[in-house]
């Protein structure tokens, strides 16, 4: 493999990474440079991406910049909480990959930590569990749960601070069981440990950007990674005002070289800075086949739609604007998706954990969903694409649309 193919998979690989999550990687595989590798028994693994210089996203809140939306964030943390209770049984190692635990025994280590045991708690935690298994927090399956790949990239400094948590949680009381203990249900569900599926090691990502920041005194190079973790995990672009390597060209130049070994490119909105798929990358990834189902496709289609062709039709919204005060109703949704409510309600979630859709309320009623902040992220030639998309998708038959399908045929 060639220089250039060796840099291009790399960004594709952290671009498959970010959309799609942890890579999986085969039998004694490296890992792209600047990600993580977990090592199975077995010795094939997964790769992601690692933070730079040490960082973590964490370094949000010093700058007092919201991250990106979690649903139910409160009981998600908690719920986190109660899993690294169970599931870190031996405090003299890392935390990951840790031990399986029963879902069952999370529930009541849940319960316990806020004290009270209704029906509604339940579902709560539940759907807690289904969030922090998308994103790759823990691994769900079969009435069990172990720590997901993303811990593994929790700092040994962080360690400390997760032991005295640990430290503090309250055990669950629980009666004897008398039909199948904790122990039974996770060796029935285990898999075989040569598998692949149990235990297993990290081993820290090759240097990525030491090139880059070597050039830089420790001041400079601080406010390098602030900038890329910002651009990279806020949920609305930043004010260049408050960031030197926004402010400063050269600063803000090798900022860009950093993003683009992820396959990634800055973004502005006026005074505002934030990061977005180089459209090379993007494409590559669109070709290798569609990264979302075709319930989610359809009802993404039909929000945007409503909330942003029609308004932007009757002139209530300027001609590139994709953020919208105009939410579809759920009725709607239901009505033109002629989805079943329970596949309707697995895409919505999936689109909102995505970021691709809010969900907004109008008084005591749900007011429906407007596009997320992801599509903050877009690139002027994504625009124009996805301008071009809902443009064939509201009047297939309309002028407009013919002239679309006129000129990607002559090109």
């Amino acid at each position: 493999m060639s220089g250039a193919d060796g840099v291009e998979g790399q960004r594709l690989a952290h671009v498959r990474a970010r959309a799609g999550g942890p890579l999986p990687l085969g039998p004694g595989a490296p890992a792209p440079a600047g990600m993580v590798r977990l090592t199975w028994p077995d010795s094939t693994g997964q790769a992601l991406p690692a933070w730079p210089d040490g960082a973590t996203p964490a370094l949000l809140e010093e700058y007092q910049v919201a991250p990106a939306a979690v649903e139910r964030a409160g009981e998600t943390r908690r719920v986190l909480a109660a899993v690294l209770k169970c599931c870190w049984s031996d405090l003299s190692a890392d935390p990951w990959p840790g031990s399986p635990a029963p879902v069952e025994l999370v529930l009541d280590t849940y319960r316990a930590l806020i004290g009270r045991t209704d029906d509604l708690m339940r579902n709560w935690a539940v759907g807690a569990l289904r969030r922090l298994h998308d994103s790759a927090w823990i691994v769900l399956d079969d009435g069990v749960v172990v720590l997901g790949p993303r811990c593994a990239l929790w700092p040994v400094e962080a360690h400390a601070q997760l032991k005295e948590l640990v430290r503090r949680l309250p055990s669950p009381e629980r009666p004897e069981l008398t039909v199948v203990g904790d122990a039974d249900i996770v060796a029935a569900a285990a898999p075989d440990p040569a598998g692949g599926g149990a235990g297993g090691r990290a081993e820290p990502a090759d240097a990525e950007f030491g090139d880059l920041l070597g050039a830089y005194d420790e001041r400079r190079r601080a406010e390098l990674v602030a900038a890329f973790m910002v651009v990279e995990h806020a949920a609305e672009p930043v004010q260049e005002v408050r960031f030197a390597a926004l402010r400063d060209p050269a600063l803000r130049h090798t900022l860009g070289e950093m993003l683009a070994r992820r396959g990634r490119v800055l973004i502005q909105h006026r005074d505002r800075w934030t990061s977005g798929y180089d459209d090379a990358c993007a494409a590559a990834l669109a070709g290798a086949g569609p990264v979302m189902g075709v319930a989610e496709r359809a009802v993404l289609t039909l929000v945007l739609v409503h909330s942003v062709a029609i308004p932007r039709a009757e002139g209530l919204l300027p001609e590139d604007s994709w953020s919208s005060p105009h939410p579809t109703p759920g009725d709607e949704l239901r009505r033109h998706t002629q989805l079943p409510i329970g596949e309707l309600e697995a895409a919505l979630r999936t689109l909102r954990h995505a970021g691709l859709l809010a969900q907004v309320k109008a008084g005591e009623e749900a007011g429906g969903y407007v596009p997320g902040p992801q599509f903050h992220r877009l690139t002027p030639a994504a625009r124009r694409r996805l301008q071009e998309e809902l443009i064939l998708a509201a009047g297939p038959n309309t002028p407009l649309a013919a002239a679309v399908r006129a000129r990607r045929s002559a090109t």
